[in-house]
């Protein structure tokens, strides 16, 4: 699990692009071409394409340019942006943190070197230590973890942040329903830690299988919406579900009494 989106093998080939835009289309160059990498003889299709869309990609300019370890670190500061959910003083875990670009993001904006707030990130693949910020390397199911992140955080968290994705296959179905269970498991993460009144905000990928979970949502927050931050690409099926106000039981049931 990994809520990284550039290829660091590939590194050097992004760090030469310099242009910055407003959208996660690519670009043209003053001559009007799209800049295409060196050496791509021998790769396959798909890597050519993918490797030219990152050359012309702006948010892959400014990613690198401005220190940060994930394109996706400036999808969760156009979120915060709109929806200033990120605050000071608050506690937050970040499931499947590498290679920590949301925990950069969340540590800033949220003064963790201040200490007073908390922030926990856990992920089966090592991260590099981001100040203010409490790395576990695990698995979100293991209790042990589960206890571990609690007594970090003294009992709660006033936000649950995924950017979780399974490995993809190439299978838009396969791939969907895959995300799709990891973002049920966040939510289940959640429920365990989450305050009255706490954010959950997660990545998923639009497909049938997301109409259940849009439920139970809808009945554990006040409100539910679809997020779609510029720097996510256009064509991409990705999209964010951001859920803010739990009330941790039914609301149904809850309002009855």
């Amino acid at each position: 699990m990994s809520n990284g989106d550039g290829n660091s093998s590939f590194s050097e080939i992004t760090k030469k692009v310099t242009k910055k835009g407003l959208s996660g289309r690519s670009y043209k160059t003053k001559a009007g071409l799209t800049k295409k990498p060196k050496k791509m003889r021998g790769r396959k299709l798909s890597s050519q394409r993918w490797l030219t869309r990152q050359m012309n990609d702006p948010f892959v300019s400014q990613t690198h340019e401005r220190g940060l370890r994930s394109r996706a670190a400036i999808k969760l500061e156009q979120m915060d942006d709109k929806h200033k959910f990120l605050k000071p003083h608050i506690n937050i875990v970040d499931l499947g943190c590498a290679p920590g670009g949301w925990l950069q993001v969340v540590a800033k904006r949220c003064r963790m070197d201040a200490g007073i707030g908390r922030l926990v990130g856990i992920d089966l693949l090592d991260t590099e230590p981001v100040n203010g910020a409490y790395i576990l390397k695990g698995d979100i199911f293991d209790e042990n973890m589960i206890k571990e992140i609690k007594s970090y955080l003294n009992g709660y968290a006033d936000i649950v942040l995924s950017d979780m994705a399974a490995a993809t296959t190439g299978h838009r179905l396969t791939d969907h329903l895959r995300t799709m269970s990891l973002l049920e498991a966040a939510l289940d993460f959640a429920d365990d830690v989450l305050s009255d009144s706490g954010i959950f905000l997660a990545k998923a990928f639009r497909g049938g299988a997301e109409k259940s979970l849009l439920t139970a949502l809808n009945n554990k927050f006040e409100k539910v919406k679809h997020l779609k931050p510029p720097a996510s690409r256009v064509e991409s099926v990705e999209t964010y579900l951001f859920a803010k106000g739990y009330v941790g039981a039914n609301k149904s049931e809850k309002s009855k009494n």
